[in-house]
C-alpha cells in the first residue's frame, strides 16, 4: 500500500512562510499529478496547488503569485512552498497523488496554523 508522508506544518506568523514536504514511499512515475489540499474548520476541502507528470503546475486562485509546488523525482517528494502567509491558510494541508487509473491516494495531513 503507498504511504503518503507529509511534512513541515506548524505555527508561523502572519506574512511568513513555509514549506511542507510530501514523500512517496514508491516511485513517483507512476502518478500523473501530485498535489496539495487543505481543509480548515467547517469548510470543503480545496486544492492549493498541484504539479502534473508533464510539468505543468497549477494553483488555486488566493495562493497564485505566493505559493510554489515544485517536485523531486530522485526524491520521491513534493514539495509546496507558500510566502506571505495570512489567518485564512491555517487548515489542515494533505497531500495526494493520482495514479493513471484516477485513483487517488493522501496523506494523514499536517497541520499550519497562521497566527500571531
Amino acid at each position: 500500500q503507498v504511504q503518503l508522508v507529509e511534512s513541515g506544518g506548524g505555527l508561523v506568523q502572519p506574512g511568513g512562510s513555509l514549506k511542507l514536504s510530501c514523500t512517496i514511499s514508491e516511485s513517483m512515475f507512476r502518478y500523473n499529478a501530485m498535489g496539495w489540499y487543505r481543509q480548515a474548520p467547517g469548510n470543503q476541502r480545496e486544492m492549493v496547488a498541484m504539479i502534473f507528470k508533464t510539468g505543468p503546475t497549477h494553483y488555486a486562485d488566493d495562493v497564485k503569485g505566493r505559493s510554489t509546488i515544485s517536485s523531486d523525482i530522485d526524491l520521491n517528494t513534493v514539495t509546496l512552498v507558500m510566502n506571505s502567509l495570512k489567518p485564512e491558510d491555517t487548515a489542515v494541508y494533505y497531500c495526494k497523488a493520482r495514479d493513471g487509473s484516477g485513483t487517488e491516494y493522501w496523506g494523514q495531513g499536517t497541520q499550519v496554523t497562521v497566527s500571531s
